[in-house]
């Protein structure tokens, strides 16, 4: 024990690079503070973070809603972190296309993956297909510029969208439908979202939920935020708030809190030019239509306990948009991956750990994908106190190597401040933060490095 607590001491106050390497595969939130608390626990380590996109920041820069710029604060800490000496970022790389994870674990004494969770989940319900039934998912990484999203169809010539799901990525897509265009110029929102915006006919916005009041997922914070939204009033269907009132005192604080808004809102009857529906106890059954979606037949559900069932009464609600907002799902992105099909998880294991989204569901906030993160950190560091994450190993050099002969073009940190610096004076040119460029060949002609 006494030598245990000795080598740590050691290691603490050590500055010279000790030849333990980490690769972590994702450049999200749970990457970077994986990589953080891993320069406290292993002094010296050197960390290399490779990111399938040219840009770093993952869910920050494409998940986060552009009008929650306060959120994106975050950056500047991953921005520390990704300028400490050990650390290296590695633009333009895809684990199970570029490189596997047998190549990772043959250079890194620890792989960590935290490539998180952003496929969503299906409906899987008749007249899914049909035209203007769009991911949620999908639909933020357009107005966010993620490559892959920028060229999805939403025809927004319509007055009613409907959003199947009841969290916080529904708020961020209904208040996004109903926020006044001008108020979105001054956000990072993408040029050509903003424009498709100004022409939008969207009038009504109804989210459906399959269980009730009390078991809604959204949060207080982005409630609030569609109650202030101007030229809106909100509104509950008939008698579902009914006898809220009397349950509300028994609740546990934060929660109490939510239903209070809740139903201090059901009260209210003034009629705005634009509405956004709340609506419980409903599962999609199929939607209406055969080339554009017309309505959604939904089953009408009664509670046991907190379980949604499913009764035969059906209700019709007239459409021409929809959003699917029913969550998301981990891939095994390469075969060798221990991966849960279960849980859509990776469990940790000596040598190869999890973060985020991928290590504990797609649940939460940036701060609890902080804390999963920081305990993975912790454990890699009691598994190399233990010595049992074996010899020294060749990093990067061998990775570089294997790029170099498939003539991948990366990006490093250098490449990405390029970047960064063209969409800020792009933005400015708008009156914006910044106007992100949605085309990986230019972003890898801006601050990509061909060997």
């Amino acid at each position: 024990m006494r030598w245990r607590y000795l080598s740590h001491v050691i290691r603490k106050y050590s500055k010279d690079v000790n030849g333990f390497q980490v690769g972590i595969v994702g450049a999200g939130p749970a990457g970077f503070y994986c990589a953080q608390q891993l320069l406290k626990k292993i002094p010296g380590c050197q960390i290399d973070i490779y990111e399938r996109l040219p840009v770093p920041f993952g869910l920050v820069r494409y998940g986060v809603a552009p009008d929650h710029p306060e959120v994106k604060n975050v950056i500047n800490t991953f921005t520390k972190t990704a300028s400490n000496e050990n650390v290296r970022f590695i633009g333009n790389v895809s684990l199970g296309c570029h490189i596997t994870l047998a190549q990772l674990k043959h250079s890194y004494n620890a792989v960590v993956l935290a490539y998180g969770a952003d496929e969503d989940r299906k409906l899987n319900i008749a007249g899914e297909n049909v035209s203007n039934v769009v991911s949620a998912t999908k639909f933020i990484g357009w107005y966010n510029g993620l490559p892959a999203d920028k060229n999805i169809k939403v025809d927004l010539n319509v007055e009613h969208a409907v959003i199947i799901g009841q969290g916080n990525v529904a708020l961020d897509v209904a208040r996004i439908l109903l926020t006044p265009v001008d108020e979105l110029r001054k956000t990072d929102i993408t040029e050509y979202s903003l424009e498709a915006l100004t022409q939008s006919k969207v009038k009504k916005v109804t989210l459906v939920g399959r269980r009730g009041p009390l078991q809604v997922a959204f949060t207080i914070k982005e409630l609030r935020e569609m109650l202030k939204l101007p030229g809106v009033s909100t509104h509950f269907f008939e008698d579902q708030m009914n006898d809220i009132d009397k349950v509300i005192n028994d609740l546990p604080r934060p929660r109490k809190r939510l239903i209070q808004l809740m139903h201090d809102a059901s009260q209210k009857t003034e009629i705005r030019n634009k509405l956004f529906n709340i609506l419980f106890l409903r599962t999609p059954i199929s939607i209406l239509g055969t080339s554009k979606i017309e309505g959604i037949e939904l089953a009408v559900n009664h509670l046991e306990g907190e379980r949604a069932v499913v009764t035969n009464e059906k209700y019709t609600l007239k459409c021409e948009l929809a959003f699917r907002s029913i969550g998301y799902r981990s891939v095994q992105v390469d075969p060798d991956i221990p991966f849960d099909k279960m849980s859509s998880t990776v469990p940790q294991s000596t040598g190869v750990y999890s973060v985020g989204w991928l290590s504990s569901g797609p649940v939460g906030v940036i701060l609890s994908t902080m804390s999963n993160a920081f305990q993975a950190a912790t454990l890699i560091g009691e598994h190399y106190d233990k010595g049992l994450l074996g010899e020294r190993k060749p990093g990067y050099d061998y990775i570089s190597k294997v790029l170099e002969d498939i003539g991948i073009i990366t990006v490093d940190w250098n490449g990405w401040m390029k970047i960064d610096k063209v969409e800020v004076e792009r933005g400015i040119k708008h009156g914006k933060p910044r106007e992100k460029i949605v085309d990986v060949d230019e972003m890898l002609q801006i601050g990509g490095i061909l060997k």
